[in-house]
């Protein structure tokens, strides 16, 4: 079988779809599927909209001499991946990770509902219904969605899609890269990281609402003697720079963007890792903090309740609840029993999450159409 993979993100680009379309483009031609990966990173300096076309020619080219397409999102390689397959009269799949309406509407349309709010809400900004009904399109012609979490199943099925036609597959890592200390692998922590204070809280993410790093700030302010690392960045780092420098003088340090491979590095050497999101479909940051071995924290919300088990191999707190992430924190910091117990369960349950299983359920699902 000859597979086209459409991507929004390719190395060093980092972020989910980065580290997923590489571990397929490496895994796929061991269970028989030749891949060909065309990179949005290509078109992406071009004017909005002659880049969507001048990609979907790039994916048409592909299809022409493939048997099936696979877009890593409903919109912004969905759509012209999609028009390509049928174009060149090949089955199309996509990969859905999140709703891309509501990211959108949160940062740049002043949607502030929850997601499972805004999935019952029929009466949404014009700009955010065009979106939804982009990627409701897009998974509707797919002949199969793939989803990395229950809870995902769940928001896709709100679109109207028909529950058979979705699959969950989890998201998988690469457990050998994890045997060995990542500084061995080259990771790099930061020296202005390096140098704060211990115990260190790090987090990591896209700086954008529904991350609530403002949380994080907080609850490691109220935590006496805590430094904290935020690895990412995004829209709101202005602000959040500043409130780290009123609540925690000389405790923070913001890296912006690192590779993947300094990022973990960075997890690997706190002390606690934390997600504070209010949304989280499924956490490749999660499920990394696990298979280092790092105590965490993390919001009991969306596909967080699938890689975590509260109390054994991390610790859950409410969304919304920075008292309780406070406390939380606290608790792990001060009781080194607890700690070890949390890092020894983590890397045993990060198991589960193989390279392996991932590859071989989507290849079946791509097969069996």
């Amino acid at each position: 079988m000859k597979l086209v993979i459409a991507t929004p993100l390719y190395p060093p680009e980092i972020g989910g779809p980065a580290t997923y379309v590489k571990l397929l483009e490496e895994g796929l031609p061991g269970k028989g599927i030749e891949v060909s990966v065309v990179k949005f990173s290509d078109v992406r300096h071009l004017p909005k909209i002659i880049r969507h076309y001048a990609y979907y020619r790039r994916v048409r080219k592909e299809a022409r001499n493939a048997d099936a397409v696979l877009a890593l999102d409903p919109v912004s390689v969905g759509l012209p991946a999609m028009k390509a397959a049928q174009k060149a009269k090949k089955p199309f799949f996509v990969k859905i990770v999140g709703d891309y309406a509501w990211e959108q509407g949160q940062q740049r349309f002043g949607i502030t509902q929850t997601l499972d709010e805004f999935v019952k809400t029929k009466w949404v900004p014009f700009r955010v219904r065009m979106l939804r009904r982009t990627q409701t399109r897009v998974a509707r012609s797919a002949a199969r969605v793939i989803v990395p979490s229950e809870y995902l199943k769940g928001i896709v099925e709100t679109w109207g899609i028909p529950r058979e036609n979705i699959q969950v597959i989890y998201n998988a890592m690469n457990l050998d890269a994890f045997n060995k200390p990542v500084a061995e692998e080259h990771g790099v922590v930061p020296k202005a990281v390096a140098a704060l204070l211990r115990p260190l809280i790090v987090t990591a993410g896209r700086l954008v609402p529904w991350k609530h790093m403002d949380g994080v700030i907080d609850a490691v302010a109220g935590t006496f003697g805590v430094s904290l690392a935020v690895v990412g960045d995004g829209s709101e780092r202005a602000a959040l720079m500043h409130r780290a420098d009123e609540k925690l003088p000389g405790r923070t340090v913001f890296t912006g963007m690192l590779s993947h491979k300094d990022t973990l590095a960075t997890i690997q050497s706190a002390d606690v890792f934390v997600l504070n999101s209010s949304y989280e479909g499924f956490s490749h940051l999660l499920i990394e903090a696990l298979m280092l071995g790092v105590a965490t924290v993390a919001t009991r919300v969306g596909g967080n309740p699938e890689v975590i088990d509260d109390g054994n191999n991390g610790i859950f707190v409410p969304n919304d609840d920075t008292p309780a992430l406070t406390n939380a924190l606290a608790r792990v910091l001060g009781d080194e029993e607890l700690r070890a117990r949390l890092q020894k369960a983590a890397k045993e349950s990060a198991k589960r999450f193989s390279t392996e299983t991932m590859l071989q359920e989507t290849a079946l699902a791509l097969q069996n159409v």
